[in-house]
């Protein structure tokens, strides 16, 4: 698992798991924690035993949403069963040993933490996710619950990087028209009119705007990494029929 320095407290752990360390097997090999992969339920079950484990938590401790790339946020004062979980892709609590869950496989998972007032968060950074305001709910949900969101730390996990994620022509469009500062994160691609999309360094951006000043990226590239991560492109690329999806995870300890 990969942990970040700035996101390292006293009171809160946390993990970006890799694929590594699981029981599934397949396109699934082996720690795919996401139910809706496709994947043998009792292997998720198992898997999302072992990475709780690390984490110090039974895994009925681990709250995940059925993510649906939006700006939704949801309070969390207690885990929910595996079929009642929320539509959402943002997650905070001021509950002590509850693990918020991301599920990503080329996405950016985002945590958060405000050691003070003992509140983290988890969202879910997809494009559409990020464009819609992930980024800045997740901290005003945060903040109603006694954040201040000048202490307030993230940390991006692996997710594509710049280099792997081609876009078509018309992609830019809706972020240069919301702000035309955001050309910087658009390279031109080697096919003529298509472009290279920097997702953790607009996520970061996003961020930033939102006044979290504390900021580490892990570095890491979903795509390109398969040895490491599971990968929605890599799959897509390959014309492999399922992929898994890797869990990163928050918790801030009693």
């Amino acid at each position: 698992m990969i942990t970040l320095a700035r996101l390292d407290d006293g009171r809160v752990k946390h993990a970006f798991f890799t694929r590594r360390g699981g029981v599934s097997s397949g396109s699934f090999q082996s720690l795919n924690c996401g139910f809706g992969a496709g994947d043998e339920p009792d292997s998720v079950t198992r898997n999302r035993e072992i990475a709780m484990a690390r984490l110090g938590l039974p895994a009925d401790r681990l709250a995940t949403c059925y993510q649906i790339h939006s700006a939704s946020v949801v309070i969390v004062e207690s885990p929910w069963a595996r079929g009642a979980a929320p539509r959402a892709d943002g997650m905070v609590t001021g509950v002590p040993d509850i693990a918020l869950g991301i599920l990503t496989a080329d996405c950016a998972p985002i945590l958060f933490h405000d050691r003070v007032a003992g509140v983290i968060g988890a969202a879910h950074g997809g494009w559409r996710g990020a464009f819609a305001g992930i980024v800045e709910a997740t901290v005003e949900q945060m903040e109603a619950l006694g954040s201040v969101r000048s202490r307030i730390r993230a940390g991006i996990g692996p997710c594509i990087a710049q280099n792997s994620y081609e876009v078509g022509p018309e992609f830019p469009r809706q972020f240069l028209a919301e702000e035309a500062a955001s050309t910087c994160y658009f390279a031109p691609a080697a096919r003529p009119g298509h472009f290279m999309f920097d997702l953790p360094g607009y996520i970061e951006h996003r961020l930033a705007r939102a006044g979290i000043a504390i900021v580490e990226r892990s570095g890491h590239d979903t795509v390109a990494e398969d040895d490491r991560f599971f990968s929605y492109r890599r799959a897509c690329l390959r014309g492999e029929p399922a992929y898994g999806r890797g869990l990163s995870a928050i918790v801030l300890e009693s």
